[in-house]
């Protein structure tokens, strides 16, 4: 297995959309700390210098997107995107301003992904756990008001695109989202003892994924040739697991790689 050279390795300009939300903070962090640079995409420039300050490698582009004009600008000049949006599965006052399911999960995504210029090399996109099982329990339940059928609309959005990509489905989040404010303790957040890793090509999971897994997947991930236009389900699990090794988390995406791809579904 190779890995890509240049753009997807550190000093590339990432954009983070949901910069400042659970995973996509955690990405962030990660990101400059290994020499990206960071582009956080958030409604909200305040909100990105609370949590971020002024690190080194990061520029906020202020946009929302529910609205495609406003994205064009925050893509220039862009390598890789990372989306890492999310709402609540079940109404609450995060739903408040069009925040719900069918606008974060498809409609923002649809917006970002055809926002995206023919130059990008790779988007990587964060869902779910049970978007190919949103008819069988407890995803049924989990789905009562659409978050994992307009996730999986989301997903098609950019598997029919033409974009380079990755698509990185957990299972429950569990660790964070933090609101230290500081970008150090945000980097020495761990998982406790469930640090090892499960990946899978299937949507099979079942349990829990730290986010501090899914964050470091992600910037793991970036380098990889072989991942492109694959799915991986990723869940946290007892053991010590591959930390910030980047040859073990190598192993562990050629390993998945190499299973069967998942079947098509509608």
């Amino acid at each position: 297995m190779t890995m890509r050279s240049g753009y997807e390795e550190p000093g590339a300009t990432v954009l983070v959309a949901g910069a400042t939300g659970g995973v996509g903070q955690l990405v962030t962090a990660k990101l400059l700390d290994r020499g990206y640079k960071v582009r956080a995409l958030s409604r909200s420039g305040d909100k990105v210098q609370q949590l971020f300050g002024g690190a080194e490698g990061l520029s906020a582009a202020i946009a929302d997107l529910r609205e495609p004009s406003s994205l064009p600008a925050a893509l220039e000049g862009v390598d890789v995107v990372v989306c890492a949006t999310g709402t609540t599965a079940f109404p609450s006052k995060r739903w408040d301003g069009g925040n719900n399911p069918e606008q974060t999960d498809y409609v923002s995504v649809r917006n970002l992904v055809r926002a995206c210029p023919p130059s990008l090399k790779r988007f990587v996109l964060t869902t779910s756990a049970g978007v190919e099982r949103s008819g069988q329990f407890p995803f049924s339940i989990l789905n009562l008001f659409g978050v994992l059928k307009y996730k999986r609309m989301g997903e098609q959005e950019l598997e029919g695109s033409g974009l380079p990509y990755v698509i990185v489905r957990p299972n429950r989040l569990t660790d964070g989202p933090y609101t230290s404010y500081d970008i150090n303790t945000l980097l020495r957040n761990t998982s406790g003892s469930r640090q090892d890793i499960t990946l899978s090509p299937k949507d099979d999971l079942m349990g829990e994924t730290s986010r501090i897994a899914v964050a470091e997947a992600i910037v793991q991930l970036l380098p990889l040739d072989f991942v492109e236009g694959r799915h991986f389900s990723i869940g946290s699990k007892q053991g010590d697991g591959p930390g910030q090794d980047a040859a073990k988390w190598r192993d562990l995406f050629a390993a998945c790689a190499q299973q069967p791809q998942r079947a098509g579904v509608a």
